[in-house]
């Protein structure tokens, strides 16, 4: 494990951004597994860009056995809130895809309060797996060993059960005194895992159900990030506790003065009006600059562990 603080990091990584990046929605059809799922997925692109930092629409997917990133964004969230970091990977060569969680996005809330929802997310990623490797424009390209995964807030829990943690829905627990019923259906139930997620990108995790031996399975390389103030559920104690108790390789870096949210990508003034509580950040934090750095630590993290693992 290597504690970092957000300046220290800012030292190591001297990287450009990503200029853009082919783009196309994707659809994953309703089976026996689940809902229909609709997201998106970046790509390299060797067309330019009509307008700087746009994707490139259906531009086709340049280069040979490349590595996947999947993302699973955070408690009402979509596909498309971390689109600069996404951006970033595919111009690096990285193909990059997300999903709306079903009944748990921005769109559809019918489920988000639902504890049910925590097990059905894991799901949800394995499936977009399943289709970007066997069905989507770019299956062909990518090498299926090397897959990794992005999440944030309740994405970042999403990550952790699938890279093998364990979560514990037991009444005394803070999320359980909310809906012990819920929990009581949940508890016992097997979670699903996914060993083809060689490394994970961790960010400000939603971790009250986990404790200090949901990790024992955990075996590929973490890269966890916490916001300082925590918020929306996210208590920083506790993604402090998935690094004090984490056992397999993992970096644990901590973004001075920033909130929960600061793992979002810099908001439009639409989207600052319409919810501000997403888009404000503390004084003197400057979200566009943190990003311009994290993007470059995300994209080094992968580099490093799925293209030289």
């Amino acid at each position: 494990m290597r504690l970092l603080t957000f300046a220290v990091l800012t030292l190591l990584c001297a990287a450009p951004l990503a200029k853009a990046a082919g783009f196309r929605l994707i659809d994953i059809p309703a089976d026996a597994d689940g809902p229909a799922i609709h997201g998106g997925m970046w790509s390299p692109c060797a067309e330019p860009p009509a307008e700087p930092g746009r994707g490139v629409r259906e531009c086709p997917v340049v280069g040979d056995k490349l590595p996947l990133v999947v993302i699973s964004h955070g408690r009402g969230g979509t596909f498309n809130g971390h689109h600069d970091t996404a951006g970033t990977l595919a111009d690096a060569g990285f193909v990059v895809a997300a999903i709306n969680h079903p009944g748990d996005t921005a769109t559809d809330m019918s489920r988000s309060p639902d504890v049910s929802v925590l097990v059905e997310r894991p799901a949800d990623i394995r499936r977009l797996i399943d289709f970007v490797l066997t069905a989507s424009a770019a299956a062909a390209k990518i090498d299926p060993q090397r897959v990794g995964f992005f999440g944030f807030s309740r994405g970042g829990y999403t990550g952790l059960v699938l890279v093998g943690a364990e979560p514990h829905f037991l009444p005394r627990g803070r999320l359980c005194q909310q809906s012990l019923q819920l929990c009581e259906d949940i508890r016992g139930k097997p979670f699903p895992h996914d060993r083809r997620i060689k490394a994970a990108v961790i960010a400000d995790p939603l971790a009250i159900i986990f404790d200090s031996d949901s990790y024992t399975a955990v075996k590929a390389p973490v890269q966890l990030w916490a916001s300082e103030k925590g918020g929306d559920g996210v208590d920083p104690h506790d993604v402090a506790s998935v690094d004090k108790n984490l056992t397999a390789p993992h970096e644990f870096l901590v973004v001075p003065n920033s909130a929960h949210f600061a793992f979002l990508t810099p908001c439009p003034p639409d989207l600052a009006e319409k919810r501000p509580e997403l888009c404000v950040d503390p004084p003197g934090f400057d979200r566009a600059a943190f990003h311009r750095q994290f993007n470059v630590a995300v994209l080094a993290f992968f580099r490093a562990n799925l293209l030289n693992p």
